[in-house]
């Protein structure tokens, strides 16, 4: 079994061969110790092996303990690949240093393998002159003692070993046996103690030589490593601007090089948009600096118009204290000092209405006089003073009313539209709640609370027909479609159709044919209204069919085509508010099983199959055809009056009683697209043009408002609505003012009907 010392000489050569020339000049210094000095070492040695360690451990617990053994003891010992085979290979081919021990541990061993192999001192000597153990050496390469790799060494701060060996043994840490009195000998009597450094790896001592010391200092000055290394040296021009005769590549440019980054389009523009809001500043002159410098000024500074305090626009002065007067002296005059009934009087008044916060006392002389209680209250109500009352007036916002008004086209880029009252229609006598034009635009129809429906010529404001009906008109209605004459005139309860005879003879022809055509079913379910057929004076007036309903008619309106008319009945919580009726087949339905809401108008879609219905507060949209409910509109007022759909059927406006008129873009929202508060008082009408974007509204306050509203295809363009003309001439009669409107279906005229029994025609 080979002992430790044989395994320490066995491994010593690779331990020589890994020495640096730091490591050769404290070797040499070692092997010229006496024998005595080698002795005592040795003992000491010995004396730190009685560790409880073991036999292998054993030389790595002693390593770093010592110089002498600095250099023998080392993780790359115990690796595990230090085979004795290895040690008779590179003891056969020679290796230089074999017989070096610093300690002097191994040199007897060393000394009989020589002479067996009947080599002299000499010859010895002359071997170790031809091959040095240094030639092999590269100075690159680093003596890299620990196995353990490279991490942390904090990892082991708190542990006796260092890391694992190839063997998975622990690499021991060498023992640290001196305290700070042997630090502080070795400090003043090691002259290289300055250049000494612990390496963190091993846990052992290095001194730094010349060379690496200079290396040190240039890098703390932060100049090249390399002394050699010239950092300014003429720059080669790898690529000229001069154009090859064999380029490198012929490939025609990128496309991207010719269109615009998107990437640095996106960046600029946040920029852009950095510099605008104020987040980027550019970089200020010295000028603006020391006028910004100059900013700050001394509160208490003179009021001097030309001082800095001056120069702010606005400036509101420091609040100034009283300067003091005799009652503050300690020996004022007696006519300031307060009675006992004056002294009195002042303390039982509250401190806010006191005149002065203190009495006036007299003093023999100045160093009787006490510290004032009341000095540093006052002090920071002054501080307070200073800084938070406000140090400038704000400015009032200067705004120009104009500006606030949207830029509109001018109403003479607008025409046509009514401007100027042409004709007035007289004739009834109570006030006229509704109006009605024929489809061609020749007669006029209206109902009146006299009684009374007349027909008017348009053209010559003539009254060619009136009729009885025997109550209060609260609607009419003329049928839209050109090929039947045909009106519809609410009273009390009942609706009357009549057929005024105006017009061709073909077309009264066909309307009676209509009438007549009808042929009664077999089997009669139960009516909601009963239809009844007039006859003698009623028929020679000009009534053709009554139809009787459960209640009072508030409006009638046909459907565009003219076979279907509708009638409201307005009464809070019935199910039976609105009816739908056909004239053909003559029969009512019914076309809601709930109403929600008080109904207070309803109106046909134009084009499509759909039904508005009006409450208070809503309008309800519905699919005929599906029997649903498509939209609600919210109108946003308190009470709808009116309500009128575009010809194209994509918007709607409401008038209400709170003087607002609504405008719904029904592909837009279920909001109001803009409420229009032009009236003073209740909108009692509104109404489109079949043909010019025109509506009007009718109102309490006596004035008709008409209005620009164009409508676009493009659904991303919201309509133009501008108001261009306020036509007046009714006069307002018991609070009402306006109570109808509707326009000419051909030309740009408005027919308006009012409280004072007139009717106006506006061209």
């Amino acid at each position: 079994m080979p002992t430790t010392s044989d395994q320490d000489a066995k491994v010593e050569p690779r331990a020589a061969m890994s020495k640096t020339p730091e490591k050769r000049s404290k070797t040499s210094e070692k092997r010229s110790k006496t024998p005595e000095k080698r002795r005592a070492e040795e003992e000491e040695d010995e004396e730190e092996e009685l560790l409880p360690v073991d036999v292998e451990g054993s030389s790595l617990a002693l390593e770093g303990s010592s110089d002498s053994e600095e250099s023998l003891f080392s993780g790359l010992e115990e690796s595990g690949s230090d085979s004795e085979e290895d040690d008779e290979d590179e003891e056969e081919e020679g290796v230089p240093g074999s017989a070096v021990d610093p300690d002097g541990g191994n040199s007897q061993e060393t000394v009989e393998e020589g002479e067996e192999r009947g080599m002299t001192e000499k010859e010895r000597a002359l071997l170790k002159d031809k091959t040095d153990e240094y030639d092999h050496d590269s100075s690159d390469e680093e003596d890299i003692r620990n196995t353990v790799g490279n991490i942390p060494m904090e990892w082991y701060k708190d542990f006796p070993h260092i890391g694992y060996d190839l063997d998975g043994k622990k690499i021991l840490k060498p023992i640290r046996n001196k305290d700070e009195l042997d630090d502080f000998l070795d400090k003043m009597e090691n002259p290289d103690y300055w250049r000494t450094v612990p390496d963190k790896q091993t846990g052992s001592e290095i001194v730094l030589t010349d060379d690496q010391v200079d290396l040190v200092h240039r890098l703390q000055r932060g100049q090249f490593g390399d002394v050699n290394f010239n950092q300014y040296q003429p720059t080669v021009e790898f690529f000229s601007g001069e154009v090859m005769i064999h380029p490198v590549t012929n490939r025609p440019e990128d496309k991207r090089s010719f269109i615009p980054s998107l990437i640095e389009k996106a960046k600029v523009s946040k920029l852009v948009h950095a510099i605008k809001m104020g987040w980027i500043r550019p970089r200020r002159s010295k000028e603006e600096r020391a006028e910004e410098a100059g900013r700050y000024y001394d509160l208490w500074a003179s009021e001097d118009p030309n001082a800095i305090l001056g120069r702010h626009k606005m400036h509101v002065p420091a609040p100034k204290l009283r300067l003091p007067g005799h009652e503050e002296s300690y020996n004022p005059p007696p006519e300031y000092l307060l009675s006992e009934e004056e002294r009195l009087a002042w303390e039982q008044l509250d401190p806010e209405d006191r005149k002065t916060t203190y009495l006036p006392r007299k003093f023999s002389c100045l160093r009787a006089v006490p510290s004032y209680s009341r000095f540093i209250h006052e002090r920071f109500e002054r501080c307070l003073d200073l800084y938070l009352c406000p140090r400038q007036r704000k400015m009032r916002v200067n705004v120009n009313p104009e500006d606030l008004i949207p830029k509109l086209p001018k109403p003479k880029d607008l025409q046509p539209f009514p401007t100027t009252q042409s004709l007035v229609y007289r004739g009834h006598t109570g006030l006229i709640r509704s109006i009605s034009v024929s489809p061609t635009g020749q007669w006029l129809l209206s109902g009146s609370d006299d009684g009374t429906v007349r027909f008017w010529e348009v053209v010559s404001s003539r009254c060619l027909k009136t009729v009885q009906v025997g109550g209060a008109v609260r609607s009419v209605a003329w049928n839209p479609n050109p090929a039947v004459c045909l009106v519809a005139v609410a009273v009390g309860c009942d609706v009357l159709l009549l057929c005024p005879s105006l017009g061709d003879r073909l077309l009264i022809g066909s309307t009676e044919q209509l009438l007549s055509a009808y042929q009664p079913p077999e089997e009669k379910g139960e009516e909601l209204v009963v239809w009844t057929t007039a006859e003698g004076e009623e028929h020679s007036q000009g009534v053709r069919l009554r139809l009787t309903h459960p209640k009072a008619v508030q409006q009638v309106v046909w459907h565009s085509k003219g076979d279907y008319l509708s009638s409201v009945m307005p009464q809070p919580s019935s199910h039976l508010q609105v009816l739908v009726h056909q004239v053909s087949r003559r029969r009512s339905q019914n076309p809601f099983r709930r109403s929600k809401g008080l109904v207070q108008c309803v109106s046909f879609h134009p084009l499509r199959p759909y039904f508005f219905v009006a409450t208070q507060r809503s309008v309800r949209v519905y699919n005929l055809i599906k029997q649903e409910m498509t939209k609600k509109l919210q109108a946003n007022s308190k009470w709808i009056s009116s309500m009128a759909v575009h010809p194209a059927g994509d918007n709607v406006i409401c008038g209400s009683y709170d003087c607002r008129l609504a405008w719904f873009d029904l592909d837009l929202s279920t909001k109001p697209y803009k409420m229009l508060r032009h009236h003073k008082k209740a909108v009692r009408g509104v109404a489109y043009h079949p043909s010019y974007p025109l509506f009007a509204s009718a109102s309490d306050d006596g004035s008709v408002i008409v209005c620009h509203g164009t409508v676009y295809n493009d659904l991303l363009q919201n309509p133009l609505i501008v108001p261009v003309k306020v036509l007046r001439g009714h006069t307002v009669t018991n609070d009402l003012g306006v109570l109808d409107v509707t326009f000419h279906p051909s030309q740009p005229w408005l027919f308006s009907c009012g409280a004072d029994a007139t009717i106006r025609l506006f061209t």
